[in-house]
């Protein structure tokens, strides 16, 4: 698996997470999942970065 699908999948699982969390009212569970899902846009961003500045380099 690519890193980008990697971090995507990441920050589909931290989505998953929460809305269990949010069926159960479980609040650990929910703050879990936020902070997956930003983990894994993070990570999604600076691939990005690091994409843009391959290209602007070659």
């Amino acid at each position: 698996m690519s890193d980008t699908a990697g971090h995507k999948a990441e920050e589909l699982k931290g989505k998953a997470k929460e809305a269990l969390g949010n069926a159960t009212g479980n609040e650990q569970w929910q703050a879990e999942g936020k902070a997956e899902q930003a983990k894994g846009a993070l990570k999604q961003a600076g691939e990005k970065v690091k994409d843009a500045a391959k290209s602007v380099k070659d």
